[in-house]
Formats: structure tokens, C-alpha cells, sequence
């Protein structure tokens, strides 16, 4: 995908520009809760990106940061994923834009943890487990480069399922304007921390 220019590099690809793509497709329907980012190519990938998926195996993680690139783990709640792997269908609905969830206990260790580089994770313990995947898989952690550093810190909340988009705002695509919410009771709802860290 990278290669063929399906996404922009100069963006944090997450599941909305890998599903974009039209490379990779989400099916709700078949109980599928995101992109899964296995070892397979880890041996000839060489791309400064900044990913988001929503599993993602070991060796995977290790390809990724000794290319000097950065991988986060991410999890959706079915209403937030149906939003993310369709955006245009969503914002069509004239909705707003719905606040994440919190990861459900049987995955919630993995989100809040550093092997899987869990969005939940503390950094330091992220930056630990860094410098243990290199020794342990043999390599020298690059440094990253300015486009991907500026990529990490473009990085979303807890609540968020959009880039630049807040929970509670209505994207109006056939005015191409943005609406949001001026009622203090509605902010508070939209921007009420659900994550149990």
C-alpha cells in the first residue's frame, strides 16, 4: 500500500486511510474490529510512517521501529469503528461524531500496555520496552525523523476517532462546514474521559 502510494505517508495512517485505500476492507458485519498487523514483510519493511491499527504482533512492531517509524495499538467500540472504517457514510447520517469507548476488560490489558505499544500505555514504559525489542531482536533504534516525530504528535485522544476532529461535532459535507457544539452540557458530554486508566 505504502509503495503503491495507496496513503499518504505524510499522515498518520490509521483504520480510515488504510480502509480508504480501498486495499483493505472492515466488514461490522462480520464481527471484524479493525486491521490486525501481522510479521508478514516485516523482513523488507523500510517506510518513516506513524500506524495505528488495532492488534499488532511482535516481530510487526519490531520491523516497524528499527525502520524508524512508530506504531500505536487502538481500539474502537463497535459504534466508533462502524464511523471510522466509513467516514463519508457517517458524516452523510448528519450525526455527531461519537465519543470512543473504553476498551472492554478482555482487551484492556493490552491497550494499556507497552508490547503491543497500547494507545493506554504509559510512554516511559513504552520507551523501555523499546530498547528491550532492539536488543532482542538485534538491532540499533533509529532516530526518527522530523516528519515522522511531527506525525506522533498530531496523535489523537482517548476519545477521539478522527484526526483533527472532536467527539461531538457534525461534519456537513454538503456545506463542507463543521458544527459544534456550543451547550456547555453537551460539551461536557462529548469530552467526558471514559477510559478507566
Amino acid at each position: 500500500m505504502i509503495d503503491l502510494g495507496r496513503v499518504d505517508v505524510n499522515r498518520p495512517i490509521d483504520i480510515t486511510a488504510l480502509c480508504n485505500s480501498q486495499l483493505i476492507k472492515v466488514d461490522r458485519e462480520l464481527n471484524q474490529y479493525g486491521i490486525h498487523l501481522t510479521d508478514e514483510g516485516a523482513d523488507v519493511f523500510d517506510a518513516k510512517v506513524f500506524l495505528e491499527v488495532q492488534w499488532v504482533d511482535e516481530v510487526a512492531v519490531a520491523a516497524i521501529e528499527k525502520s524508524g517509524s512508530l506504531v500505536r495499538s487502538r481500539y474502537y467500540d463497535p459504534k466508533s469503528l462502524s464511523a471510522a472504517i466509513n467516514p463519508a457514510k457517517f458524516f452523510g447520517f448528519g450525526k455527531p461524531i461519537p465519543t470512543c469507548k473504553t476498551p472492554t476488560v478482555d482487551v484492556l490489558e493490552y491497550y494499556s500496555g507497552a508490547r503491543g505499544r497500547g494507545y493506554l500505555a504509559d510512554t516511559s514504559e513504552i520507551e523501555k520496552d523499546k530498547i528491550e525489542m532492539a536488543q532482542k531482536y538485534g538491532y540499533s533504534i533509529p532516530e526518527l525523523c522530523d516528519r515522522v516525530q511531527q506525525l506522533a504528535m498530531e496523535s489523537k485522544n482517548e476519545l477521539q476517532i478522527f484526526y483533527g476532529l472532536q467527539p461531538g461535532w457534525i461534519v456537513n459535507l454538503a456545506d463542507k462546514e463543521i458544527l459544534k457544539p456550543v451547550d456547555p452540557e453537551l460539551q461536557k458530554l462529548y469530552n467526558t474521559n471514559s477510559v478507566l486508566v
